[in-house]
């Protein structure tokens, strides 16, 4: 895998990898596939992919009818059109009967750049949380992204997994071991402890460097999923360190940030911050403009350390 690759990429190849595996696996898009990158799998299996248009509400009311037939459903379109466009289908059709459809939104986050506020979601993580029975999932790269669809693949019941439109670093090696539902940690520290989702984790790492350098031990821990949380990894890191920093490409308002809040203030309470979103939508620029602009940096992770 090349050093830089982005999450859509990779999903794009794990799902035909998937389809030469399994015949149950269909896919579907919202005539985005050249950028969700599911033409990959439509030109592998043309029978088996289906574009339903302009039409996401659409496109979700089709996949769940299409999983309680028997199959499995990988549905893409943008974050925005997914989870903002689609909530209602997606909370009364796929999770109330907890159909077997993973929703793979593309283009999340400030970083789709110039295509601004309208298309640069930002609250999917929170929509998607507050689904009973909903898995959410955030890879940080190529690799894991590939690990984490495959277990997303076997599973009974709705996932939705976050991808990015930017090429990020390859963090995790082809051999390491990611499982859904517990945090990989990239890091070990004994002073502070950031935790952080997607795009982020590369900063949180970079953050990490910075702050040895002045002699503060940071442990990162890259919470890929964001449902189910591993509140065992953030209560240890709770109590074997002095704070935790989250570090998100999302609204510090009900996503990854509120997640682990919520599991400290219930078992081990100690200083926080959040870096992420604050309460404001997009705007269009350069993705790395916008990174700085909403202060998403690991200059930003490692001075909200600093300020625990």
């Amino acid at each position: 895998m090349a050093d830089k690759i982005a999450t859509r990429q990779a999903y794009g190849e794990t799902l035909a990898a998937l389809g030469a595996e399994r015949e149950d696996i269909v896919v579907l898009d919202a005539d985005l596939s050249g950028s969700t990158m599911t033409k990959v799998f439509a030109k592998a299996y043309p029978d088996r992919f289906f574009n339903i248009g302009i039409a996401e509400q659409d496109m979700l009311g089709i996949a769940s009818g299409m999983a309680v037939s028997g199959k499995t459903v990988f549905a893409s379109t943008f974050a925005m059109f997914a989870a903002g466009r689609g909530y209602e289908i997606i909370r009364n059709s796929i999770g109330y009967p907890h159909t077997n459809v993973k929703i793979c939104a593309t283009h999340a986050g400030v970083t789709v750049g110039e295509d601004g506020a309208s298309h640069q979601c930002v609250e999917d993580l929170a929509l998607m949380r507050v689904i009973p029975g909903m898995t959410v999932i955030n890879p940080a790269d190529g690799v894991s992204a590939d690990k984490l669809l495959r277990q997303a693949a076997a599973f009974d019941g709705p996932a939705y997994v976050r991808l990015g439109r930017a090429a990020v670093p390859i963090l995790y090696s082809e051999d390491a071991e990611l499982t859904l539902g517990k945090a990989s940690c990239l890091r070990e520290g004994t002073d502070y402890t950031v935790i952080a989702t997607g795009i982020m984790v590369n900063e949180a790492m970079q953050a990490a460097e910075l702050l040895a350098a002045e002699g503060i031990s940071v442990r990162v821990l890259d919470m890929h999923t964001i449902k189910p949380l591993d509140e065992e990894a953030v209560i240890r890191a709770a109590r074997e360190t002095k704070g935790i920093v989250t570090a998100e490409e999302h609204s510090v308002l009900g996503g990854l940030g509120s997640a682990v809040a919520e599991t400290v203030v219930k078992n081990q309470p100690v200083p926080m911050a959040f870096v992420g979103v604050q309460d404001r939508f997009g705007q269009s620029g350069k993705p790395a403009e916008l990174l700085k602009e909403y202060a998403l940096t690991a200059e930003d992770i490692a001075e909200a350390v600093k300020s625990l």
